[in-house]
């Protein structure tokens, strides 16, 4: 069975990623900063599948441990999919420098520094089985491309990653390793919660479907980037908004 890493998996969407690959059987290993009752209880239940652990996205040094941990425990990764993040809403003219720092340092060289890990792993494990393939999948934002006000740092970061990911592909295509990144639009989670009512108003009536999107929307074309049917996509960013 393929193991399955995913950054921010304690809730929201990334939660609900955990879930999704579980139920096709990979192993899967996830960490957040302060967890979650829904993820321990998902640890509880499949013991020998699922592996947690609280670390800081922000933190290098305890990023590289928890890849060492899981490459160890499970003997591989095949899949990584950078989802942790964090936003600050604000017009850049109030935000402050530790508000920039943070979404730097989570969302943009969190996630590099993940996959940088993953991949040191991918290269020198044993070569995958004829239906898995490696992949890593980066989560953006849609905001990454059109923009929403006051976010403009969190767009920056996420904008980052698309490139991150695009040039990542070209560099790890020869070595069989698909990077793509999904770009979705405003999902009901956690993260988007401290948008204000105008905001999340605004967003919803500018949306074909006339809603903000739920996880669920989402983790389907993540779990088919990480499958077989996938093979031969990669350097993509999949937009999944909702007509926005």
């Amino acid at each position: 069975m393929p193991t399955t890493l995913i950054s921010g998996g304690s809730r929201g969407l990334g939660l609900a990623l955990v879930e999704r690959l579980l139920a096709r059987g990979d192993s899967v290993a996830t960490f957040s900063r302060s967890g979650s009752p829904a993820l321990d209880a998902l640890a509880a239940a499949h013991v020998e599948r699922l592996f947690t652990a609280r670390v800081d996205a922000a933190d290098s040094a305890a990023i590289r441990g928890f890849v060492e941990q899981v490459a160890t425990r499970f003997g591989r990764i095949d899949h990584c999919i950078a989802n942790a993040a964090i936003a600050h809403e604000g017009v850049l003219a109030v935000t402050s420098d530790a508000a920039i720092d943070d979404m730097l340092a989570v969302n943009l060289k969190g996630s590099i520094v993940l996959v940088r890990e993953c991949v040191r792993q991918m290269l020198v494990q044993a070569s995958p089985s004829l239906t898995v393939a490696p992949s890593i999948t980066v989560i953006s934002s849609v905001v990454a491309s059109r923009g929403s006000p006051g976010l403009a740092v969190y767009a920056a970061t996420k904008a980052g990653l698309e490139g991150f990911a695009r040039n990542l592909a070209r560099e790890l295509g020869p070595r069989g390793i698909r990077v793509n990144a999904v770009a979705p639009g405003f999902l009901e989670t956690e993260l988007s919660a401290s948008l204000s009512p105008d905001n999340r108003s605004r967003i919803a009536r500018r949306t074909a479907l006339g809603r903000l999107g739920q996880p669920a929307d989402v983790v389907g074309a993540v779990e088919f980037l990480t499958s077989p049917a996938a093979s031969f996509i990669t350097g993509q960013v999949i937009a999944i908004d909702g007509g926005a």
